[in-house]
């Protein structure tokens, strides 16, 4: 935690920055491991800083937060505000998140500070993962990718989607996640055209599409997967749609490399689509960071000014939903790896293939 907060606090210093105000839990936790549900962190630009909780959580910050001093106190602004008096200069605050009550109560208490926008300094640190992220994303994508795998074993047709759904959910905490990423979309038939489908008591049948996009947590980290199978044998219908996504899928995570902009990779993804024929009925994004949020920095769009960095962790999510007639997603969740290496490492390890199963 502590390079992390150097490498903030370097930030901070390079922008002219006394320090950060970090007042977003997500942040906190990024910054000092505290995983409670009420926490400030004082950062000052050298990297030292002050943690502030309330009694609750004593015991869980002397255990989670070593290395910084603590004050225990329901009135986490109120007492930061005369830190950053003492210091002085300019401090950022995450105005992204801070509510306008929350902004002037900092104010009241540190007169003579100049509050500035924090500019998503903290998020931007959080797009490269650490040895420590990368090993907890790694283990997420196994335990999803075997619950997964365990599912598709069956039975699954005469199933409700909400049965289906729990089941995996129920499986991937018996394979040691902490808990699940996002409620499970499970879409069965004609409901796969829709993206983010909630699960019903529709009945899976003979023939159906059946889209799962899942994910499990592993020490506040997630995993993001979907695999679109069929229920029988594939019409000729579904077999096109499926390996139009496929070829799409395919081409965006070999285009996750380091250096590539963004946008590139967007447009490449996209141009398979085109090309097949399919793009009118890809509606949803392309793809987005992952890590101790499900969805973070980086997204992928072509409107993304920036280049991929190593170590950034994404999802690659084309699909295509047709109206009444049912979709097809496909993604993976891909660490960028340096350029030397030459190929993304895909997390999910499952297969894309078209899998027709019982």
């Amino acid at each position: 935690m502590q390079r992390r907060r150097e490498r903030v606090g370097a930030s901070l210093a390079d922008a002219g920055r006394a320090g950060l105000v970090v007042t977003t839990l997500v942040n906190v936790r990024y910054l000092t491991g505290f995983t409670g549900s009420n926490g400030a962190l004082v950062l000052r630009a050298d990297g030292s800083g002050l943690f502030l909780t309330d009694g609750r959580y004593r015991d869980q910050a002397a255990a989670e937060v070593p290395g910084l001093e603590h004050t225990i106190t329901r009135d986490l602004l109120g007492v930061a505000g005369p830190r950053l008096a003492d210091v002085g200069g300019a401090w950022a605050v995450e105005t992204h998140t801070l509510s306008v009550d929350a902004h002037a109560t900092l104010g009241d208490a540190a007169p003579g500070v100049d509050l500035v926008a924090a500019d998503r300094v903290v998020e931007r640190a959080r797009e490269t993962k650490d040895d420590v992220e990368v090993a907890a994303l790694r283990e997420a994508c196994r335990v999803s990718a075997a619950a997964l795998e365990s599912l598709w074993a069956g039975p699954l047709v005469g199933r409700t989607e909400r049965d289906v759904a729990r089941d995996l959910e129920w499986r991937m905490l018996e394979l040691g996640a902490e808990a699940v990423a996002f409620e499970t979309i499970l879409a069965s038939g004609p409901n796969t055209a829709v993206p983010h489908h909630h699960p019903t008591d529709r009945v899976l049948q003979p023939g159906d599409l059946l889209k799962t996009d899942f994910g499990a947590r592993v020490a506040g980290y997630h995993a993001d997967c979907t695999r679109t199978v069929v229920l029988g044998t594939a019409d000729a219908w579904q077999r096109e749609v499926h390996a139009a996504v496929r070829a799409s899928q395919a081409a965006g995570v070999d285009a996750l490399r380091e250096g590539r902009p963004v946008a590139e990779v967007d447009a490449v993804a996209r141009g398979v689509l085109e090309e097949a024929g399919w793009l009118e009925h890809f509606t949803t994004g392309l793809g987005h960071g992952v890590g101790l949020q499900i969805h973070e920095d980086p997204f992928i769009a072509a409107a993304h000014v920036g280049t991929l960095e190593r170590r950034t962790v994404l999802t690659m999510e084309p699909g295509i939903y047709v109206p009444g007639r049912g979709g097809v997603r496909i993604e993976d969740t891909v660490l960028v790896t340096p350029a030397a290496t030459g190929t993304p490492e895909v997390l999910t390890d499952l297969t894309t293939e078209l899998l027709e199963i019982a």
